[in-house]
């Protein structure tokens, strides 16, 4: 089994660290998200890929997945930074919640992503945690 505990620490970190590049991040270049649009990208990925591809890594056996990218969530449209932020630490500790269910075997299981190939779920929130920094960094270059 891959030793998920590092991972797991990795991903619990990335609310703290997204609320404060966040808080942080100089306004936006013309065309690009802000803060908050960015925050809900990323609450929009945890509840519509993430949570679902574990979720379908339980009930089935090698599920296949398609390329996605949503957009900001369109959710709470006068919701504030902070409460963006907190939306997002409670999907992600939902997604923390499924991983600490797992089993050695749970670990083991594999889905197929049509541009990445075959991942197990430490593979996945591999593609998580790259997703998330990549949008933490995105901030802090704006």
């Amino acid at each position: 089994m891959t030793d998920g505990r590092g991972l797991v620490e990795r991903l619990a970190a990335v609310p703290d660290r997204l609320a404060v590049a966040a808080a942080t991040a100089p306004p936006p270049a013309p065309g690009e998200w802000s803060a908050s649009e960015i925050v809900r990208h990323l609450i929009a990925v945890e509840q519509d890929v993430w949570l679902p591809r574990l979720a379908k890594l339980e009930t089935e056996e090698h599920p296949r997945w398609e390329w996605a990218e949503p957009g900001p969530w369109p959710g709470e449209p006068d919701a504030t930074l902070a409460e963006l932020l907190d939306r997002f630490r409670a999907l992600r500790a939902a997604t923390l919640g499924r991983l600490a269910a797992l089993d050695e075997a749970g670990w083991a299981r594999t889905g197929t992503h049509q541009t990445f190939g075959e991942l197990d779920v430490a593979g996945l929130m591999t593609k998580a945690i790259d997703h998330d920094e990549e949008h933490i960094g995105g901030l802090a270059a704006d």
